[in-house]
């Protein structure tokens, strides 16, 4: 048992290091590719139109933890937890755990952090929704948002294609 635990846990990581060296062997080689922070991980592109690869930052990353942890509360507007959550709350709270301080609001939301381009988009990003910037949640990755949707919608992952982009942004 053990033996077959470790055999597909050092797949798993052999895996993911093939990956990130393919997906990112190009970028590394790219001139003027690196930011000198590194620590952003945010995507940009070249005037050519070939854009790095996105990665997600580890503080988003943490912060989707977190807010995966409240899977199934209820939406109560106005709600900051931890009962039940609305929209914006859940956000500034996920990421409170990791030591990011956020405004409140999603309009206040929308103007912090790094600006991340649709292409640029990766696991952990603020995404703020809807044509007036009233709804916002965190990418989790194959086009789905964890959000504290709406009454009657548990906290929970929904597709991002149900709403209009207005804003991404990234910690």
């Amino acid at each position: 048992m053990k033996r077959k635990l470790l055999g597909r846990l050092a797949f798993g990581v052999a895996a993911t290091i093939t990956t990130t060296v393919v997906l990112a062997g190009p970028v590394w080689s790219q001139p003027g590719s690196s930011s000198g922070s590194g620590s952003s991980g945010s995507s940009s592109g070249s005037s050519s139109g070939s854009g790095m690869i996105p990665l997600p930052s580890a503080t988003g990353i943490g912060a989707l933890t977190a807010a995966m942890t409240q899977l199934g509360k209820p939406y109560e507007w106005g709600a900051m937890g931890p009962h039940a959550w609305d929209c914006s709350a859940l956000v500034q709270w996920a990421f409170r755990q990791v030591g990011v301080t956020l405004p409140r609001t999603t309009w206040e939301q929308a103007k912090v952090g790094l600006p991340v381009t649709f292409g640029g988009l990766a696991p952990g990003d603020v995404v703020i929704l809807n044509g007036d910037g009233s709804h916002v949640g965190i990418y989790a990755g194959m086009g789905q948002l964890l959000d504290a949707h709406d009454w009657g919608v548990p906290v929970g992952l929904h597709p991002l294609r149900e709403f209009d982009i207005f804003a991404i942004r990234r910690f």
